[in-house]
């Protein structure tokens, strides 16, 4: 089978597009045709080696944490799923991923595909959706009438959160690029800020109760947004290597979140798109075999939207 794999850390170009054995599936697992993966931010940590001590991995390895697919074998041991089922999931993180024509996946990372958008599409959803997901109402607990203010909100995740937080009743305030501002309001931001051109410590005019930070910005400035946040409010970071603030005086938390494949969340998601109440945006669909060439754009700071990367048919 074709696959994409590293054998060494380092620049996209240690990335290969090669011939390799088909794996099979033990107890517990699943053997995918698979569909389509993604290009997640991540992805590029990974194979530059920034992630090696939280993500020891055993190279050559296969990248790739999203998964569309069909399944195509079962091992011992697995109930609830046939053959031909079309599924989607969120692999682990230190195993080989979906850059390839066939994925060995854990059967419990599996939900049921969406039926209402091309399979393919679906692969865009694991990560990112769980992700808002998780940083709102878990972390965030969001309940309705609440105040969000979501930082990057033009990105893929933004776009779910946004998406979410709406549907959950909360009044969104988004910061999104005049690139992407259109793309935000629609999800269903109540308020844009441009933050290129715009001082938003002065434009949310009223305490939030919850800041979502998604992108990276410098700690004075998150330190800023944070005092945005009323007593008793919570700030959730989704970019790690920043902590999010926190200020005990005001009983203001601050979290970091980790994404976690769950497959009950997943089908959630699922049942949402199925139902037309959230939207799975792709930016751009590109064949596996130009998948160093997504790298190199991200790398490059050149690559906007979410991108689904399609396995070969044959």
């Amino acid at each position: 089978m074709k696959a994409v794999r590293f054998h060494e850390y380092g620049d996209p170009d240690v990335l290969r597009y090669e011939d390799i054995d088909q794996p099979v599936p033990a107890a517990g697992q699943v053997r995918v045709r698979v569909a389509a993966t993604t290009f997640n931010g991540v992805d590029g940590n990974i194979r530059a080696g920034f992630m090696q001590e939280p993500m020891p991995l055993t190279l050559p390895h296969i990248p790739g944490l999203d998964l569309a697919g069909t399944v195509d074998a079962l091992g011992e041991d697995v109930s609830g799923l046939k053959v031909g089922d079309p599924v989607i999931g969120f692999l682990p993180f230190v195993v080989d991923g979906a850059a390839a024509q066939y994925v060995l996946a854990p059967a419990e990372a599996l939900a049921p595909a969406p039926t209402s958008i091309p399979l393919t599409d679906a692969a865009a959803l694991p990560l990112v959706g769980l992700t808002a997901w998780q940083a709102l109402f878990e972390h965030a607990e969001l309940t309705t009438g609440q105040r969000i203010l979501i930082n990057g909100a033009g990105g893929a995740v933004g776009g779910y959160a946004v998406q979410l937080a709406k549907a959950a009743g909360a009044h969104v305030i988004a910061t999104a690029s005049p690139r992407s501002a259109a793309k935000v309001t629609t999800a269903g931001a109540d308020q844009v800020i441009d933050h290129t051109g715009t001082d938003l410590t002065t434009a949310v005019t009223e305490p939030v109760d919850v800041l979502l930070n998604l992108a990276p910005i410098d700690p004075d400035t998150f330190a800023a947004l944070a005092r945005l946040v009323g007593d008793g409010g919570v700030v959730v970071s989704t970019t790690v290597w920043m902590p999010a603030p926190t200020d005990p005086d005001r009983n203001v938390r601050g979290i970091n979140i980790f994404v976690r494949s769950d497959t009950d969340q997943l089908a959630e998601l699922v049942k949402r798109v199925d139902r037309g109440e959230l939207t799975v945006e792709v930016t751009e669909r590109v064949p596996l075999a130009d998948l160093q060439s997504v790298h190199a754009r991200a790398a490059a700071g050149t690559l906007t939207g979410k991108v689904v990367v399609l396995a070969p048919t044959e």
